[in-house]
Formats: structure tokens, C-alpha cells, sequence
């Protein structure tokens, strides 16, 4: 049970509620600041003050004053308008993560709604019913308007819910569950639809992939290096150290292990001098994309515990505050980093694809084919890859350098965060299925070789990765073999092996 305070809130904690289905609760100190705030509220609605979104319209309506007896239907009234979301659904982890960081937002004690909202929120979680919630609509600004208040309609009863694999009316899953419809009240339908949670959700998703992506894509390269009888000395950690970044020190000692006993690895002068970029400078480019990653963290779990409503209440309502901390700026320019930093592992990987299959930059069998001519053998996977990193130099195009008025010109400047945070998650699929391809072709390289001759770490890969994709005896379809690598990656793809490398890892530069 992962107990949510409003302040505390980890990546870890978030990957097990993600992927284990950990159940969640809240604190007895954030239930406490809860029901402060709500009495705040509370009391501006008895005095009739003029406080944005409790007694006045929303956007450019803020100056319309609302006659107190029509509260309640004030906030419905914003979310079926606001309701407006279009496209596919996000991923149903990505409806269970907003879920769990709306409840977390409001559990700070700044947002003046009752306890039983909260509840609610964190029912649907640990009843495993998600909300089917469109993908597109949010400016990322004002908040993710359009796709939380897609969020809010099945605590009210009312829209479409993923429920135990099917897609299904929320009051029928709530019904089976025994959960009950809610009625917002004061602020309440604001509160949970002002805040960056879409955008964050996906990011957090996004992140924790992309994480395992990158432990993987060193231990496919390893692979790539042994079928390509690469060059270890560039991975020597005298040349990581006195460049000084630490995160390329840690993936250079990384590899060092993975390729720690392998005979089909060379020196310099063995058979060349030295290799190319996307052999040599492994530690260096991964290296930017992990310091990506930790910069990414950091934003995400600052976000993820942060209060992004508006107005905010403070000193127990003597302080009511219209403020902008619904902008999506922070989350929007991390996931346009995050997009392109992972893109960049797709494109080095297409470029050691190339160099496997390609016979004047190698001396395998032209295409790794069991025949060349009459069998094409990886010819048309590395087309598949070259046209996957393409597609990603489009995606990484940042969404967070464009900006678009709406309410009339009040909200004249937003993030685009959400579209970032979808681009990037679709650069990170992508990146996943370039990473397949490599391993496919560099299993079959170093089998070629002699896979005797393999370090023992990445022989295990070889051995799990050998599973579920055959040796290429001769051609078949091998978009099967994409899919089978891709979902190994996914699913089952241990990067426990990887990580045990980097512990010790010397990141001072030597006197």
C-alpha cells in the first residue's frame, strides 16, 4: 500500500502502482489540511466573496458573479463543457497514473475540496476502474482542461471506464464495485480539472519506459560490438574520467562489464585502429541521454507533488490567490528534452544496424542473409529502421517553441506539454522497435561468430533473446520476429544484469 501525502510522492513508488497495481491511500495529516481548506471555501461562499472559480465564471467569465444557490451547477456545467477531449484514449496506465497524481495534488491542502473527492479518485484506482480519457484537446495551460475533465465524469457517473480488460459505462463498473456517483460542489469541478496531471501522467509513463530502454539499448550494443569483433579500448575508463561527466564515466564502466570476458571483442591495432562513431562513442551519446533522464526525473517528481490548481488557498482562506501554477512550461520543455535525447538511441542503434548488415563495413554474410542473393535475410529491417528514426526526427520537433491564445486572448500564452509528452512517448515505441531490430541482427551476428566466444553477460541476453526469436535460417516474416523482440524488451528483458555493472562507478577525475 503506497501511502500519498501530497509531498512524497517517487518514480519508484509510481512504477509500482503502474505495473504491480499497488494499492493507494492517504495520510492523516494531509486528510487534516484537506478539511481545513474545505472550510475555507466553505465560509468564502457563505460571506458571498469574489474568489475566481468559487463565485465567479472561469476563463474570461471570471468577472460574471454567480448567485450562490447556482454553485453546484457551476462546476457541472464546466466539466461537461470542458469535456471536450478528441482521438484515441491514452493508455490505460497513463488514466490510472492521473488518477493517482490528481489525488496526490489535492491531498497538499490548497485546492478547498471535500474529502469524499478525493476518495473517490483513490477508489478507482484500487478498484482498477480507469477512465477512458481522449488524447487530444489540452493546450497545457489553464491546466489539462479538456482531458481531466474527462477524468472527472466517471467519479460523477457519467462517461466510458477501462474496467478488468473491457471498455464499458462507468455507472455499470462503479455499480458492480459499489462505488456511488458524487456531486461536486464549490470549486470542486475547478479544482480537478486546473493542473498539469494529463501531461505528467504521460510523462511519468514516458520516463519509466524510457529508463528501461536505455539499461537495454547498452546491453544490445554490447552485443553489437562482440558480432562486429569491436574495439573495448575505447571504453577504457581513463578517457570517460577526464572528460568528467559522470553519467558517461557510469555507462562506459557499464559496458566494460557487459563485455568483461568476451573473445570475440579486439584492441586497437587487432584488426583496426579504431571503430566508428556508433561503436566508439557509446558512452558518450548514451551518456547525454541519461543525463536527459535525471534531469527529467527531477522535473517529474517535483510535478508530481505539486499543487497546479487555481486559485490556491492559503492561511486557512485569508490568503485566496490566482496564480499560473497550472502551466505546463516545466513538463512541456522536459518532454521535448526527453523526446529528443531517446530519439537519439534510435539513431545510433540504425547506424550499428547499418554497419551489421552492410558487407563493406563488415565481413559477415552480406545482410546477415544464410544466403546471400537468393535470401534478403536483415536487408529490409534496416529500411524498417532508418524509417522509424525518421519518423522520430519529426516527433522530436518540440511542441513546447509553439504557443496559441484561447478565452478570448486571457490565456495568451501555453505549454503544449501534453502534445510533448505524447511525442515522446511515440519517440520511445519507436525507439523500442529500432532497438529490436538491432538485437535481432547482432544475436545473429554474434552467432555467426561463435557464440562460445561471448561474454557471459551478454550471452545470458543472447540465451533470453534466443527464447523467442530463432536464428535466421533462412527468410521468413520477420515483422513476427520485431514484434517478438519487442514485446521480450517490454515484458521480460531483465535489466537487472545491466544495472549491477555501474555500482562503484569512479566519477572524480583522477590528480
Amino acid at each position: 500500500m503506497i501511502v500519498l501525502t501530497g509531498n512524497s510522492l517517487t518514480l519508484k513508488e509510481m512504477s509500482n502502482i503502474l505495473f504491480n497495481y499497488e494499492k493507494v491511500t492517504a495520510s492523516d495529516d494531509s486528510w487534516k489540511r484537506v478539511e481545513e481548506s474545505r472550510k475555507a471555501v466553505e465560509q468564502i461562499v457563505k460571506e458571498n466573496r469574489v474568489v475566481y472559480g468559487i463565485t465567479t465564471g472561469f476563463g474570461k467569465f471570471s468577472d460574471v458573479l454567480i448567485n450562490p444557490k447556482d454553485v453546484e451547477a457551476l462546476q457541472l456545467n464546466l466539466i461537461h463543457s470542458h469535456a471536450c477531449g478528441v482521438g484515441d484514449p491514452f493508455p490505460e496506465l497513463v488514466s490510472r497514473a492521473m488518477l493517482v497524481l490528481r489525488a496526490n495534488a489535492l491531498l497538499k491542502g490548497f485546492s478547498g475540496v471535500r474529502k469524499v473527492v478525493i476518495e473517490q479518485l483513490l477508489k478507482f484506482v484500487n478498484t482498477g476502474i480507469h477512465p477512458v480519457i481522449p488524447q487530444q484537446g489540452s493546450l497545457g495551460a489553464s491546466g489539462d482542461l479538456a482531458p481531466l475533465s474527462h477524468l472527472v465524469l466517471p467519479l460523477l457517473g457519467e462517461g466510458e471506464v477501462f474496467y478488468k480488460g473491457n471498455r464499458t459505462n462507468a455507472l455499470e463498473a462503479m455499480t458492480t464495485e459499489g462505488i456511488f456517483p458524487i456531486t461536486l460542489t464549490a470549486k470542486e469541478g475547478l479544482a480537478l480539472i486546473n493542473g498539469t496531471q494529463a501531461m505528467t501522467a504521460m510523462g511519468v509513463l514516458t520516463y519509466l519506459e524510457a529508463e528501461k530502454l536505455a539499461y537495454q539499448s547498452e546491453a544490445i550494443a554490447a552485443m553489437t560490438i562482440e558480432g562486429l569483433k569491436g574495439i573495448i579500448d575505447a571504453f577504457d575508463e581513463d578517457v570517460h574520467i577526464v572528460r568528467g561527466y559522470p553519467e558517461q564515466i557510469t555507462v562506459a564502466k557499464r559496458m566494460r562489464g557487459l563485455l568483461e570476458g568476451s573473445k570475440l571483442t579486439t584492441k586497437q591495432g587487432e584488426i583496426r585502429v579504431q571503430d566508428a562513431y556508433s561503436l566508439r562513442c557509446i558512452p558518450q551519446v548514451h551518456g547525454a541521454t541519461w543525463q536527459t533522464l535525471n534531469y527529467v526525473k527531477e522535473k517529474l517528481e517535483i510535478e508530481m507533488n505539486a499543487a497546479t490548481d487555481n486559485p490556491l488557498i492559503f492561511d486557512g482562506g485569508k490568503k485566496v490567490i490566482s496564480g499560473g501554477n497550472f502551466h505546463g512550461q516545466p513538463i512541456a520543455l522536459a518532454m521535448d528534452f526527453l523526446g529528443i535525447a531517446i530519439a537519439e538511441l534510435a539513431n545510433i542503434s540504425e547506424r550499428r544496424i547499418e554497419r551489421l548488415v552492410n558487407p563493406q563495413l563488415n565481413d559477415l554474410p552480406p545482410f546477415l542473409s544464410p544466403e546471400p542473393g537468393l535470401q534478403s535475410g536483415a536487408m529490409i529491417m534496416q529500411y524498417c529502421a532508418a524509417s522509424l528514426v525518421s519518423e522520430n526526427k519529426t516527433l522530436a520537433h518540440p511542441a513546447s517553441v509553439d504557443s496559441i491564445p484561447s478565452s478570448a486572448n486571457q490565456e495568451d500564452h501555453v505549454s503544449m506539454g501534453t502534445i510533448g509528452s505524447r511525442h515522446a512517448y511515440q519517440i520511445v515505441s519507436n525507439t523500442r522497435r529500432v532497438l529490436a531490430i538491432e538485437s535481432i541482427c547482432a544475436m545473429q551476428a554474434v552467432e555467426i561468430r561463435g557464440a562460445d566466444g561471448m561474454a557471459p553477460a551478454t550471452k545470458s541476453v543472447l540465451e533470453e533473446g534466443r527464447k523467442r526469436i530463432p536464428f535466421i535460417e533462412k527468410d521468413r516474416v520477420f515483422s513476427n520476429d520485431i514484434v517478438e523482440a519487442e514485446n521480450w524488451m517490454r515484458n521480460a528483458f531483465s535489466i537487472d544484469e545491466i544495472k549491477k555493472f555501474e555500482k562503484g562507478a569512479i566519477v572524480e577525475e583522477r590528480v
